[in-house]
């Protein structure tokens, strides 16, 4: 996350798909504390108590995670996942304030992601909404300004999170 911050990354999120809450707080706490000194958004992915506890600046949930109520009563930050322009749409419509959109391409970090959307689905869904659409999936400092070409806001990273400084260039 250092690295990653060090190189103009300006979120990092927790995730941490198979840990229970508590887990989450104990371990998320140094990302909390590292996102406060560098002054980067703090985000938790699917777990919203966790967000909570660990005063995260907002909390990412995928299509089926539980939470957005919660969230939106707490004023925490929200982003969703999307792979179609119709969950972009109804995540706008709930509430959300990003979209999550993605895989752009396969991606090994993410086993379970679905199948790629590409650039034109990736274009599809950042034509229809209004909110910020962080392009996921597969992305690395070669393809990352195809993203942003495409209509993307930003660009989010797992793998090449060490590769920031290189992504930054390639914006």
């Amino acid at each position: 996350a250092r690295t990653a911050i060090e190189g103009g990354a300006t979120v990092v999120q927790l995730r941490l798909k198979d840990a229970s809450t508590e887990e989450l707080i104990d371990r998320g706490a140094p990302f909390r504390l590292l996102s406060e000194q560098m002054n980067v958004t703090f985000v938790v992915n699917d777990d919203v108590q966790a967000a909570l506890a660990l005063l995260a600046d907002g909390v990412h949930l995928g299509r089926d995670d539980e939470g957005m109520d919660l969230a939106l009563e707490a004023g925490m930050l929200i982003g969703r996942s999307a792979s179609t322009p119709e969950e972009a749409s109804q995540a706008e419509e709930d509430g959300a304030e990003y979209i999550g959109a993605g895989p752009v391409w396969a991606t090994p970090s993410k086993p379970d992601a679905g199948p790629p959307i590409g650039l034109e689905g990736l274009r599809a869904i950042s034509d229809v909404v209004r909110i910020p659409v962080i392009a996921i999936g597969g992305i690395d400092p070669s393809n990352a300004r195809d993203c942003i070409d495409a209509g993307a806001f930003g660009i989010a990273v797992v793998r090449a999170a060490a590769q920031a400084a290189e992504l930054r260039e390639a914006l």
